[in-house]
């Protein structure tokens, strides 16, 4: 099986970015105990508080598909729905480099 990463664009309401990214992050611990989840990573962009991207990379998309149906999972998205703005997601095929076992 190949590995599933993908990049999340999530633009914050005006003024919430500091916020979402604080619900962010708790998805980021709950990952911690997540099956196949390998990284997870919250950033601000640098020059737009509002902007958060999320890193993550997936033992397969499955197991990401299965993190989305998570009980924990839809508790956070329900918080941080009211938030957003807009999200883009962007799916990738991880093809190697460092990190990549």
């Amino acid at each position: 099986m190949s590995k599933f990463a993908m990049y999340a664009k999530f633009q914050a309401q005006p003024g919430q970015g500091d916020a979402l990214a604080r619900i962010l992050l708790e998805a980021a611990a709950q990952s911690e105990a997540v099956e196949g989840c390998e990284l997870y990573i919250v950033n601000a962009a640098a020059e737009d508080p509002d902007t958060i991207w999320v890193t993550e990379l997936w033992s397969d998309a499955e197991a990401h598909a299965a993190s989305l149906r998570n009980e924990d999972t839809h508790a956070l998205i329900g918080r941080a729905r009211p938030l957003i703005a807009s999200v883009e997601p962007i799916k990738l095929r991880p093809l190697g480099g460092k990190g990549m076992s």
